[in-house]
């Protein structure tokens, strides 16, 4: 085990070794009027880019895409898409020389190669992260990186120590970036989160249903419950917790049980004693689609309920690891402090709490509130906004920041 995590180190230091001197060399290039994208999690990216297309963004845009969402991405934008960290040489130049000539970078997780990266002076490099709020820890709060080298967390410091701006829609979420990657209140930037606009859109939300039920008629009119649990580092974990068979012999007819295993998971889910009531959805395109058509969310750790609280519906919280997962992973506060809903530790507790309606809708939209402050349906705009001025894009019309819906 030591040996394997020495190895992945000394890869690591090559790594950057040759990112940090072909670095140097593209630095020596003018800067140009563009904002380049590196991407893991393709919706907030793709939102401030639907954005920029909307209003006519003058500047030039390039995408630098993790290998789960290149195709995706390449199929969406018009603009120059590159894949990184693919050992595809071309591409990792390519990549290279945009992070080197933009005025704007703008990354959606924690990428390594940052600690190698010596940005020009005036280029600003902005966190958008790929949640509207926290559960569990991360960064130099994350439990995991207990076991990690000195020289791992030297790195980690330096990448977070790229953060100019961090994007968030809430004052709340701002202390927890602040703390997560030891930054400032003025690294903070407080124009919502862009991937939230989605939750405003009531004429999308409409299509959606419409598309939805037209390919699955037999599920219209079914109350759906849609089970959507965090990854779990520890392997014995990974097994689905709840009893579908108990919860098909009590809903069945009545609801429909949608499973949306996290991206990380690869397994795959045999239904077929439960059909026209279990599906397994985990590679279902967008999981905001899904939510959408939600009438009960079952989740635990994972962010999916700061986004949707905006639609104000009933969660439940079935945290069934709950004291393994917090000494593991770690958690920012008292679970039942964080979450707006009933908590259950089985299947027939969460049968009870969903019939009898257990649910403080004021909780909710509390929970909302707090979470969601500044992102009220226009996050992309005020990004595009803020980044034309940035930038000193004369060309979009400037209009101070949006704080209420429109």
């Amino acid at each position: 085990m030591a040996e394997a995590a020495m190895a992945r180190e000394i890869l690591i230091e090559i790594y950057l070794a040759f990112f940090k001197a072909v670095f140097a060399l593209f630095k020596w290039l003018p800067l140009q009027e563009k904002v380049t994208f590196v991407v893991s999690f393709k919706a907030n990216p793709l939102a401030v880019y639907k954005e920029m297309e909307r209003l006519n963004f003058p500047g030039k845009v390039v995408f630098l895409c993790k290998g789960n969402c290149y195709r995706s991405v390449k199929n969406t934008v018009k603009e120059k898409v590159y894949r990184i960290e693919s050992n595809h040489l071309f591409h990792e130049l390519a990549g290279i020389y945009h992070l080197a000539t933009s005025k704007a970078i703008i990354v959606d997780n924690y990428y390594g190669f940052l600690a190698a990266a010596s940005f020009k002076k005036g280029v600003e490099c902005i966190q958008i992260w790929h949640a509207a709020g926290a559960v569990k820890t991360f960064g130099l709060k994350d439990k995991t990186i207990r076991n990690r080298s000195k020289r791992a967390l030297k790195r980690f410091k330096k990448v977070y120590k790229q953060f100019h701006k961090v994007v968030v829609g809430s004052e709340e979420f701002g202390k927890i970036f602040q703390e997560a990657f030891q930054l400032s209140e003025a690294n903070i930037l407080p124009t919502g989160v862009p991937r939230t606009d989605f939750f405003y859109d009531r004429e999308r939300h409409e299509e959606i249903r419409k598309d939805f039920y037209r390919k699955y008629p037999e599920l219209k009119g079914k109350k759906i419950v849609l089970y959507a649990p965090t990854y779990r580092d520890y392997e014995e974990e990974r097994a689905l917790s709840l009893d579908v068979g108990r919860l098909y012999e009590r809903w069945k007819g009545e609801y429909a049980l949608l499973i949306r295993l996290h991206p990380s998971v690869q397994d795959r889910l045999d239904f077929d004693d439960y059909k026209g009531f279990a599906y397994d959805f985990s590679r279902y395109p967008e999981i905001n689609d899904l939510l959408v058509i939600t009438d009960y969310l079952v989740s635990d750790y994972s962010s999916v309920p700061f986004e949707y609280a905006i639609l104000e519906k009933p969660m439940v919280f079935f945290p069934y690891d709950l004291e393994k997962y917090e000494r593991e992973r770690g958690l920012w506060k008292k679970y039942e402090e964080l979450v707006p809903g009933p908590i259950v530790r089985s299947t027939e507790e969460l049968i009870a709490c969903i019939e009898n309606d257990s649910f403080d809708r004021e909780k909710i939209r509390a929970f909302k509130e707090t979470w969601n402050a500044y992102s009220q349906g226009f996050s992309s705009r005020n990004l595009v906004l803020y980044l034309s001025d940035s930038l000193a894009l004369p060309q979009v019309q400037k209009r101070g920041m949006e704080t209420t819906p429109l």
